[in-house]
């Protein structure tokens, strides 16, 4: 194998200072020998255990010298090889360094040789990425959720969990998957740990920071929805964080995601029903067994079906400052579904009915979206205020208005803050809390 020339280096130097992605291909222009070469170990080491007496460096050494014979690799290719194969050892194959990676916040394997992952809120095809054959990303699957005392197999063949850093794991293999097995990871971003940290990157403004911590000081039911990956749990947890260090709270969950630092807090997570189809217990069970456990806050991960009739219940009959996520498009979308979820439930209630029971129960709704140019921001904070003619009336406090899109993709907007008063700010106020009055003209 020749190593790379002149030429090559110098296009991946000017890779580089042009900020362009530099795959293997770059680096290894031989790289389907380096693939040959991976895959003949790999499928080496299955089923073999490293000898006591042996070094796991050593071990590996030793399996690259024998599989190498008659090439001529490079330092740089033979260390590429053995971090291959450490990671195969050590950690989760192909995507051991993705899930390292800071700044990567979801890795989505669709196929062998189709890896993407999203960077900055912008989704891009990881082409120095690869597993061997679909075994391998099975096998990888496998390790990934072995120590969550998990399985997966054609009698099982969907996971939903959590990893040990607190990434959500999906995985769906045949006969659920007709194009092979399929891995979505979900990682949140360190950095995002506090409110500040959302309006440094342009997610809100101070107003709309202040005015959401008021309202769970205030003890205000909320609902926070929005599409696929808009960033509605990580939203959740930092709300979370104003609540008071002496209040008895309850996460819900099917994947615990949620970090909370104060000390009295319980969190329950649902468990999947078992080979006997037994054991089964769901988001519903775990918010009616709640109730009962003294709440002062009950805060569920996301509501998805009957579920929400419950959780309505529950803010109804005087579980203040509740909080949950639902899957939505904004606030109009929202209603409808609680309104679907609520029927779900199998009680026959009237739509008008339901609807009483909704304005009653909540009292804002934030709609938090990802804008086109990979960037979240919270597009609306509204209240619930009344009917018109049947229909809930949905009113915005706080609102982003696109005004269009810059040269460079990057959205451009306002966030507005409208000068009436709030039916929420009395709520607010009834609580003690008067840090945001001002912020409301009383004209």
């Amino acid at each position: 194998m020749s190593k790379n020339s002149l030429v090559d280096a110098f296009n991946i130097e000017r890779k580089l200072e042009n900020n362009e992605i530099v795959t293997d291909y770059d680096v290894f222009p031989d790289k389907k020998l380096l693939d040959y070469l991976r895959t003949k170990i790999v499928e080496n080491l299955i089923d073999k255990k490293i000898p006591e007496d042996k070094k796991l460096a050593d071990f590996i050494n030793d399996e690259i010298n024998s599989s190498i014979e008659g090439y001529d690799l490079s330092n740089l290719e033979r260390n590429h090889l053995y971090n291959l194969i450490d990671n195969e050892i050590n950690g989760y194959g192909p995507i051991t360094e993705l899930l390292e990676d800071k700044n990567v916040t979801e890795i989505m394997v669709n196929s062998p040789k189709e890896i993407y992952i999203e960077i900055d809120g912008q989704l891009i095809k990881d082409e120095s990425v690869s597993f061997i054959n679909e075994e391998h990303i099975i096998r990888t699957i496998q390790r990934l959720i072995e120590p969550l005392g998990r399985t997966i197999d054609a009698t099982n063949p969907m996971v939903d969990s959590r990893l040990s850093d607190g990434s959500r794991i999906n995985a769906v293999i045949p006969p659920l998957s007709t194009k092979g097995p399929v891995i979505t990871i979900r990682k949140f971003k360190e950095t995002m740990r506090s409110i500040d940290d959302l309006i440094r990157i342009g997610t809100l403004t101070p107003y709309m920071a202040r005015f959401l911590n008021a309202a769970v000081k205030g003890k205000l039911n909320i609902l926070i929805c929005g599409g696929t990956g808009s960033g509605k749990t990580s939203l959740l947890n930092i709300m979370s964080s104003f609540i008071d260090s002496t209040e008895r709270i309850i996460t819900i969950e099917d994947a615990a995601e949620l970090r909370l630092h104060q000390e009295h807090v319980i969190s329950l997570e649902t468990r999947v029903i078992n080979y006997e189809n037994e054991g089964e217990v769901t988001i519903r069970d775990l918010v009616i067994n709640s109730l009962r456990m003294r709440p002062d806050r009950i805060i569920v991960g996301e509501v998805r079906g009957k579920e929400a009739f419950d959780m309505l219940q529950a803010m109804n009959t005087g579980h203040d400052g509740s909080m949950t996520t639902l899957h939505a498009n904004g606030s109009e979308d929202v209603l409808n579904r609680l309104e679907t979820m609520v029927l779900m439930s199998g009680l026959e209630i009237p739509i008008k009915a339901i609807r009483e029971y909704i304005v009653n129960a909540i009292d804002l709704v934030i709609t938090i979206e990802r804008m086109n140019d990979g960037k979240r921001k919270i597009t609306s904070i509204a209240e619930l205020d009344g009917f018109v003619e049947d229909r809930i009336k949905v009113r915005d406090i706080f609102a982003f208005r696109q005004k269009g899109v810059l040269e460079n993709g990057q959205v451009d907007g306002e966030f507005v803050l409208y000068s009436r008063i709030p039916k929420a700010l009395k709520k607010i106020n009834a609580r003690g809390i008067d840090e945001v009055d001002e912020m409301f003209k009383k004209d």
